[in-house]
């Protein structure tokens, strides 16, 4: 009999095996970076325990970012809806063409703030892995990466949705790039940083 941990994760990458719309890119996206907070929030609660100097606030902001990404996977489990019912309406109604570019717009924001959840996340794994220990500098730089992709998928879809598309969805279009860029920032910062190992932890 398998562990409840275990059928948990095994419940959910079957849904997403499988040949339905929904789970996809979004909640997979979004739980990418609930996993990586999770990940730089434990390094950060063990360097605060060990006395090193972080702000006391990170893994609380960590928590906050990984229960909204868990928020945002679920929201993304029907977000596309409304843009696939509005899809199929005759060519010739005069209203489709609006109705199609509104849901694009509103089917873009969840990921949009999965891509800026995740590019806060990855900064914030940034300044941990800078001071964590050797032991666990890993984990939090692995967090950084996993963010790092995160925010990529999550604006890609934003792109995918809102490029040439509605006037309308040119802010969060632009501010999905951003995001993206401050995460591959992050985790070029995190790949160049290389503290000299001396507490012999």
């Amino acid at each position: 009999m398998q562990a409840p941990r275990r059928r948990v994760l095994d419940d959910l990458l079957r849904d997403v095996a499988a040949p339905a719309p929904a789970p996809g890119a979004g909640s997979s996206a979004a739980c990418s970076c609930a996993l990586a907070a999770a990940l730089v929030e434990m390094t950060a609660t063990i360097e605060l325990r060990r006395g090193t100097p972080l702000p006391s606030v990170i893994p609380a902001r960590l928590k906050e970012l990984r229960g909204r990404a868990l928020q945002l996977a679920e929201v993304e489990l029907s977000s596309y809806e409304p843009v696939l019912a509005a899809s199929r309406l005759p060519n010739e109604d005069p209203a489709r063409e609006e109705r199609v570019a509104t849901a694009l717009v509103a089917a873009s924001e969840a990921p949009l703030e999965v891509a800026e959840a995740a590019a806060e996340v990855a900064a914030l794994g940034t300044r941990v892995a800078a001071v964590a220990a050797p032991a666990i500098r890993g984990d939090a730089a692995a967090g950084t990466l996993l963010a790092e992709a995160a925010a990529a998928a999550a604006a890609g879809l934003v792109e995918a949705n809102l490029q040439g598309g509605p006037e309308a969805g040119a802010p969060l279009l632009e501010r999905a790039r951003a995001a993206s860029e401050r995460a591959a920032s992050a985790r070029a910062e995190a790949q160049a940083t290389r503290r000299p190992i001396s507490d012999g932890s």
